[in-house]
């Protein structure tokens, strides 16, 4: 399936989007549908190259434990975070920022993910998952742009 690809314009100079969006802390303040909680590795600050986060939350009705760790980073232009274990058969989040003349920022988001269970999966992919996908990380990039512009 192809990556949910995202842009968000943000007022704000790319160190502090993308330190907003590698905070664990403003993870969490986007995220009060799904009761969001950091529960094991690294639980609050700001995510690093070779981090681990365990997260907890409920979506789509279900409780879900997702662990991801932060495999690539180059302040303050990327950084990547993949699951480790949780419950995709593969997911990937490639965060992008780029700088503007007006020392603004364009913050892309390539989110590849893969459910389990072959056909089935394939068919959530399609039917539910890349939907709320979607529309959770239009949500949280809402939040981290008010977040960024309110500073």
């Amino acid at each position: 399936m192809p990556p949910i690809q995202l842009q968000t314009p943000i007022a704000a100079p790319p160190e502090l989007v993308f330190d907003l969006a590698r905070s664990i802390d403003a993870h969490l303040a986007s995220s009060p549908g799904t009761g969001e909680r950091a529960v094991d590795g690294k639980t609050t600050g700001l995510a690093e190259l070779g981090d681990t986060i365990t997260w907890q939350a409920r979506h789509l009705g279900l409780r879900w434990r997702l662990t991801v760790a932060v495999t690539e980073f180059d302040r303050p232009h990327r950084f990547v975070d993949e699951q480790t274990r949780g419950p995709f058969a593969e997911m990937r989040h490639e965060h992008l920022f780029e700088s503007k003349p007006d020392d603004s920022t364009l913050m892309r988001d390539h989110f590849h993910f893969r459910a389990p269970c072959g056909l089935l999966g394939r068919l959530a992919e399609r039917l539910i998952l890349r939907r709320h996908l979607a529309h959770f990380l239009r949500r949280r990039n809402a939040v981290l742009k008010t977040m960024a512009e309110d500073r």
